[in-house]
Formats: C-alpha cells, structure tokens, sequence
C-alpha cells in the first residue's frame, strides 16, 4: 500500500494559503507528521480524509485518484480527528454499534466486531458506562475503536494524545504501533514523543511547505554537536536564550539547569549532551528553516 501525494496546494476564500506545492510518499507502516501549530497539518489529514479537496495537485492511494474514487477511498479509510465528539447519552458500546452500522459491517458480524474491537482498545470492561462519564484517555480510545472498527487499510489520527496524561499518551502509542501491521497509519501531531516512540519514518511541515521527509534518527543526526547542557544564574538566562534554543529549564537551589541547542555562548561552562528528536527538530526548525520555536506547545517533551 502506498500514498502519493502531486503538488497539493490549498487556498482558502481570502487568499490564506495553508499548503504550497507538497510532494510526499507514504508506505505501509507509522508514518509521522510533525509541524508547530499552524503548519498545515490539520489541512493535509482533512484533505487526506476526503473532507476537504485541494486547490491543486492529487493525492494517490494505491493508484486511486482519491478525489475521483471518493467513495472507494473512505471505504478504505479510519480517521480519528483532533476534535473527536461523542453522543454523550450513549454507553460505549452503543456508540461503537452504531458507528459499525454506519460502516455497513452485516449484522451477522455486528456483535462480535464491536466486542473484539472494545477489546483492543481496552474498553470492554466499561463498554456499558455512557460516554459522557468516561475520562479523556477512555474517550481518545473510542475515538480509535470508532477509526478502526472497520478494519481500514488506511488510519488517520490527527493530534490524538494532546491533554492526555503521560501513562495514557504511551497506552494510546502502543496501541497505535499494534494496529499499524500491514496498514498505513498517519500520525499528525506537534508532540514530538509522539513520532519518536511509534515512527519509522516522517515529515517535517512548516508554513504548509514540506521541509523534511526520511527516519528520524537521520534528522537526529543533523543535531550532533549541537545540544548542551549548562548550568547557570536566573540572571542569566536571558544571555543564553537570546542564542540559543532552550529545550527545559530545571531549578537548582539558586541555579538553573538548562539543556539547550544552539553554538555555544562564550564564558559559559556547556556540556555536551547526545541529541534527541526534540532537540533535532528544534534545532532543524530554527537552522534550516528559520523558524524559532518559543510556544510551549510547540516545543512539548516527549513523554
């Protein structure tokens, strides 16, 4: 299976471009997407899920034009999007139904396909609570029971751990990594622990261009040299963010202790520190692409 993307532009009313031009190919597999906020992630996974049509250029699945075969596509297709909503009256399980029968899975099939997949996201032991008294985590996992329920040989997640607590962020990640044998899984999101934990292979979007595609530890290794950690005064810190990209901030007493990327600042005593994805793509952000990272979302830690 195979995702070809063709010069996908997309324009809104008012002349707001959200994406310029974007060649991309996605294989079987976790595929991650990662970008600030604003990069034209959300634009990319609507037009992938059929939901809206670029401006220009073609999307391929496996051959298919997927603005010609619409219908043939969203039959292949689970999509979970980052406002997911429920109808909160509804238990766990008669939500699942329903979106089954929406799905057209014959009735023969019905009970069974809805219980194995409450299973698999581990809501069959709360399948009867309503909605509306589950928790975020509980909620994110029927959003994925309701993407794939249908067995989709195409996932679009868009966002899925942002507000989840560390423990359900990493229940959510191997859960996705379990589905993603013999599918492709796109993973959209601006956590970057997201794409270190699950991906093989990803692309980088900033101001809706594409800036990076291949395997994270070749984005990785542009970092080489250039992370650190340093410890100074808080009357400091202004002098080493100023040119530097500062990755956390940990209080020390009267010091703070600080992992940074960037050149060293002169008269500062920096250690060096092996690079991560977070600090590779703050650093790939502000020195490839001129863009400096400082919203807090943009920036988040892996978990």
């Amino acid at each position: 299976m195979n995702i070809s993307m063709r010069g996908i532009s997309k324009t809104y009313p008012g002349g707001v471009t959200a994406l310029q031009h974007l060649d991309l190919e996605i294989g079987s597999g976790m595929f991650g997407l990662l970008g600030p906020n604003g990069a034209g992630k959300s634009t990319l996974m609507k037009i992938l899920a059929t939901l809206e049509k670029p401006s220009s250029g073609k999307i391929l699945f496996n051959n298919e034009d997927i603005n010609e075969n619409r219908a043939c596509v969203r039959a292949s297709l689970g999509y979970l999007p980052q406002f997911f909503g429920v109808y909160p009256q509804l238990t766990g399980n008669e939500f699942l139904t329903y979106i089954a029968q929406l799905n057209g899975i014959p009735g023969r099939d019905l009970k069974k396909r809805v219980l194995q997949t409450l299973e698999r996201v581990g809501l069959a032991a709360d399948r009867d609570r309503k909605a509306k008294t589950y928790s975020g985590g509980m909620l994110r996992r029927l959003g994925i029971a309701q993407a794939v329920v249908a067995d989709p040989r195409l996932l679009i997640v868009d966002e899925p751990t942002t507000g989840l607590d560390p423990e359900e962020r990493i229940r959510f990640r191997n859960l996705l990594t379990d589905i993603s044998r013999e599918k492709i899984i796109i993973l959209s999101t601006h956590i970057v622990g997201d794409i270190s934990s699950t991906c093989e292979n990803l692309a980088v979007l900033a101001q809706g261009n594409i800036v990076y595609t291949g395997r994270p530890d070749a984005l990785i290794e542009r970092a080489a040299g250039k992370v650190w950690q340093v410890k100074i005064r808080d009357d400091q810190f202004s002098t080493i963010a100023d040119t530097m990209q500062v990755i956390s901030t940990i209080p020390m007493g009267e010091q703070l202790l600080l992992r940074v990327v960037g050149d060293p600042v002169p008269g500062f005593e920096m250690e060096r520190m092996q690079a991560n994805l977070e600090d590779a793509y703050i650093h790939f952000m502000e020195a490839v692409v001129g863009q400096r990272l400082d919203d807090k979302e943009d920036i988040e830690a892996a978990a």
